[in-house]
């Protein structure tokens, strides 16, 4: 039987969101509804509430999180109810042409639950990433759950349903960042930070932090950089290059989104080094470099998708990694909030006054 519990919708472009009943119909074939212990309050989800991803109101909010599964559908095998599970929205079909190519990170058929939850009324809700986890309970494609060690915290362990994994997976998967390397992370908010932590955690030896706040410079400072540059003050290029021997960064890293930084970042780096964007840009912005000075400088330009993670493979990985006390993902929790306190989490954001805020249920 469908059931009835609270979350959090944006019923319009720009309009404050409101706990409203939601009905969560049971599991079809494939599907799995999955009960809510926390999730984090993403940019993702304020870009939905502005209506910069969709028109497709109302929205269901919440994708970074973590739970326990109720109930599954048919035909579900690789997770059964009272597991553990981190939410994913980038679920693998298994049989497009980059699986079957060996390379289920790019999954191009990836898919959400086929049912749709519903307001009391009837209308029907689009889940943000075909997750929708500011509720209760919520309805998802079972792909779209990862077990994992239930020993962790779930407001952790949410956060790598999507900005913590984009930015570690940007330097480990993206990067490729090995041991010894240099790298440069422009951007330092929750992507740009945890693309600071992979960074150690790859071997790095020098970690340039750049931004325009020596706030987020100091917390990037606490993740693993080594060196910081205040880009508002000094040209971050000029800095970067001084910081490595006149060279440039194996890596760098652009967690910003926005033609200026990018350009930093390609002329940043190193001779035959690599360029990652993993910052989302908006569709207007575009990009202009000299074709010559990018067939002279070599290397590589990258972008990356969710940190290009594979949630069966990278999940477990970091969580066990997390136990060990090798990665402190709990430092990317700012504070706990309730779900009536979503409206004034996304302010905090807005304002840069928070790295994560996780709504705990």
């Amino acid at each position: 039987m469908a059931q009835e519990v609270r979350g959090v919708i944006a019923p319009g472009k720009d309009e404050p969101v409101r706990i409203e009943t939601i009905v969560v119909p049971d599991p079809g074939p494939g599907e799995a509804v999955v009960r809510v212990q926390a999730c984090g309050v993403c940019h993702t989800d304020l870009h939905y509430k502005q209506g910069g991803i969709s028109d497709d109101f109302p929205f269901l909010l919440g994708h970074e999180a973590a739970g326990v599964v109720e109930s599954v559908g048919d035909g579900v095998t690789d997770v059964r109810p009272g597991d553990f599970v981190i939410l994913n929205w980038r679920a693998v079909c298994g049989k497009c042409r980059a699986c079957l190519r060996g390379r289920p990170w790019y999954c191009f058929d990836t898919h959400n639950a086929k049912q749709r939850m519903t307001l009391t009324d009837g209308t029907e809700l689009s889940p943000a990433l075909g997750i929708g986890a500011f509720a209760e309970k919520t309805l998802v494609a079972a792909g779209q759950c990862t077990k994992v060690d239930a020993a962790v915290s779930a407001q952790v362990a949410g956060l790598l349903g999507c900005g913590v994994m984009a930015g570690i997976g940007a330097a480990i998967n993206t990067g490729n960042v090995g041991r010894g390397d240099s790298v440069a992370v422009i951007g330092c908010g929750g992507v740009g930070d945890a693309a600071i932590a992979g960074s150690r955690l790859a071997g790095a030896a020098r970690i340039i932090a750049v931004d325009i706040d020596d706030r987020k410079l100091g917390t990037a400072r606490s993740m693993g950089a080594t060196h910081t540059v205040n880009s508002r003050e000094t040209d971050p290029v000029e800095a970067i290059r001084e910081l490595t021997g006149g060279f440039g960064a194996d890596v760098v890293i652009e967690a910003v989104g926005r033609p200026e930084t990018y350009r930093q970042a390609f002329y940043a780096r190193d001779l035959a080094g690599t360029v990652v964007l993993v910052g989302v840009p908006t569709p207007d912005m575009k990009i202009e470099l000299p074709l010559l000075d990018v067939f002279g400088r070599g290397g590589s330009l990258k972008s990356s998708w969710y940190g290009d993670c594979l949630p069966s493979r990278d999940f477990p990985m970091l969580i066990d990694l997390h136990l060990q006390g090798r990665l402190d993902l709990a430092a990317f929790v700012t504070e706990t909030v309730r779900l009536d306190e979503v409206e004034k989490a996304f302010e905090r954001m807005h304002q840069g006054d928070v790295l994560r805020s996780v709504v705990v249920l």
